[in-house]
């Protein structure tokens, strides 16, 4: 008997390999599925702007990066000793404006030369709520007083229309792109079970009616297979909210399923045990075992980087 229900995963056509280039806009959990395919050393650049929770938000960094419009002094803004930026995460904040500056731009300038070259574009949703300043969306109030923002909740029309000029965009940016977009099972607690379960519910009909108009959109069901698979507390992280390691896992082994060739797989496998060798601690302290682990690594990075010349540069970069 199966004790558990499988969620399916429609095949859309779209694959991904070594070569193929990737950006990941959107909440932490973009982070921890892409920290995966960093580790088995796939072309991903993962959010340039920071962690972005909103729809609107993640809309707006991609016309931005589409215009090819960095960003300037004027974009910045200072408060308790910090320049910040309300289109990017605190990860970009500093006490030295040039400094905040020059990680924004960084990142930018990066996430331009993805998006350039990206098989696709994967925007994970986490909340359809906003806040708002002057009637701009922002994608993070840094602590600023609560009086300064309204906060309201994305309606599933509004949120249709947000993409459908962005999806739209992109096509004539990169016609060869695909957009993957996946909710994220991250629940948020400030709203409530309740306020999570509208947001998610508009995220979902939001993300489902974008599907079924516009061809080179698909979904990607992370928040299913957190929710339905997976719908036990031991698949979840002390604070009970994000999914812990295993669950995490678990997604990545089902987005390989979903979007690698076997040959993919095997490849990734490859490359993964060459990261998780890079990354050993040794146990000992003896000098000719360690010299001799390190010999077996390069001779097995050597033997991957003729494999996959692809990505030399990567592996060298790792044995550094």
């Amino acid at each position: 008997m199966i004790f558990r229900t499988v969620t399916e995963i429609p095949d859309d056509g779209l694959k991904v390999g070594y070569g193929d280039g990737i950006l990941m806009l959107g909440s932490c959990f973009t982070v921890s599925v892409g920290e995966r395919l960093k580790q088995r050393l796939m072309e991903v650049c993962i959010n340039p702007f920071g962690t972005l929770y909103n729809p609107a938000s993640i809309a707006q960094a991609v016309e931005r990066l589409v215009e090819n419009r960095s960003f300037t002094a004027d974009d910045l803004f200072e408060y308790k000793g910090m320049w910040h930026s309300f289109a990017h995460h605190s990860r970009f904040s500093s006490s030295d404006r040039g400094k905040a500056l020059q990680m924004i731009n960084a990142g930018y300038t990066e996430a331009v030369e993805a998006l350039h070259k990206a098989k696709v574009l994967i925007a994970t949703f986490g909340t359809a709520y906003v806040f708002k300043r002057g009637g701009a969306v922002v994608a993070n109030c840094h602590k600023l007083p609560a009086c300064e923002f309204e906060r309201v909740m994305l309606g599933v029309d509004e949120t249709v229309g947000i993409w459908s000029k962005t999806v739209e965009l992109l096509a004539k940016f990169n016609p060869v792109m695909k957009i993957v977009f996946t909710v994220s099972p991250i629940r948020h607690l400030a709203d409530g079970l309740h306020g999570n379960q509208l947001s998610k519910a508009t995220l979902l009909l939001a993300v489902d009616a974008l599907v079924k108009k516009y061809g080179q959109c698909s979904y990607f069901p992370s928040y299913e297979i957190m929710t339905d698979e997976l719908r036990d507390y031991r698949f979840y992280a002390a604070d009970m909210t994000h999914p812990s390691e295993v669950a995490v896992d678990y997604v990545m082994e089902r987005f390989a399923d979903a979007y690698f060739t076997a040959d993919t797989c095997r490849k990734a496998e490859a490359c993964l045990k060459l990261y998780r060798m890079a990354n050993h601690r040794p146990l000992t302290d003896n000098a000719a075992e360690i010299s001799r682990f390190r010999e077996s690594m390069r001779a097995y990075a050597c033997k991957l980087s003729e494999k996959l010349p692809c990505i030399a540069d990567k592996i060298a970069v790792l044995l550094q």
